[in-house]
């Protein structure tokens, strides 16, 4: 198989890191862009190529697109990683912290795209893929904004493998389920602080507790070969749902009455 030219966003920990490294040890060209590059020695070891980007700054996705291009002339393979969370109640989330999220998640992806999609397009091929989350399907309380983000994303997504068909152009859609990484250790403060002393309190205690004795997520490698997967398939699937109860998740959201499943996610203890 030719190798492919690659760049992976967020690839300075948790699903990012691991991608890049599983696509450089399938023999491909993998630049690995995240703001934190003294976390990235272990890809330039593995042979990868780290750059620094902030995924909300135009400057740097365009001169990170402009470094990839002048070295190899196209981009094959682009993974949009990068992401972060927010946890709190709708009332208790301040909306410029939403706004920065929607940056991140949704906006910072959709302006890499628009950079690297013309050269896909004329040299007609290339995949997009796009890391979601079950959140882009199911909904669950003091995550909404979040969850917004990722709908947001699944939705854009959609839209843009429909307009991509005609330039043989692939867009995916990777759905993680719970994953161990920096962003699911994080959740039980976030989720006090933000919301635990105030009306939603009971729930958002409930929530963290639930997430602290959570021992089984799946490690990232399993979402890396997934990505994997789509990278190098002629015919990649749309979704890739995959991970610690990613399938369980969204089959019973699609099966249960909205009541039931509101029920179940916020049941307490």
């Amino acid at each position: 198989m030719t190798a492919k030219i690659c760049l992976v966003t967020g690839a300075s920990s948790g699903i990012g890191h691991a991608t890049a490294l599983e696509l450089r040890r399938a023999g491909h060209i993998v630049y690995g862009a995240a703001r934190r590059v003294d976390r990235m020695a272990g890809l330039r070891q593995a042979g990868a190529h780290p750059l620094a980007m902030d995924v909300t700054s135009d400057d740097d996705l365009a001169r990170v697109v402009a470094a990839v291009l002048d070295e190899h002339g196209r981009i094959d393979v682009l993974v949009n990683n990068a992401g972060t969370g927010l946890h709190g109640a709708v009332e208790d989330v301040p909306v410029d912290r939403a706004r920065r999220l929607f940056e991140v998640n949704l906006f910072g992806p959709a302006r890499l795209t628009q950079l690297v999609l013309p050269h896909m397009r004329e040299r007609r091929s290339g995949t997009i893929v796009n890391v979601s989350s079950i959140a882009g399907e199911i909904s669950l309380p003091l995550v909404a904004w979040y969850h917004a983000s990722k709908h947001a994303l699944e939705t854009w997504s959609d839209s843009l493998r429909q307009e991509c068909l005609p330039f043989g152009v692939r867009v995916v859609v990777v759905q993680p389920g719970i994953i161990r990484t920096e962003f699911e250790e994080d959740t039980p403060r976030e989720l006090r602080e933000t919301s635990g002393g105030g009306a939603y309190g009971v729930l958002a205690e409930s929530m963290a507790r639930r997430a602290e004795g959570n021992t089984k997520g799946s490690p990232p490698a399993v979402v890396a070969r997934a990505i994997r997967t789509a990278a190098e398939s002629p015919r990649p699937k749309s979704r890739y749902p995959v991970g610690y109860l990613a399938r369980t998740l969204l089959a019973m959201h699609r099966i249960l009455p909205d009541r039931a499943f509101d029920a179940l996610v916020t049941k307490a203890g």
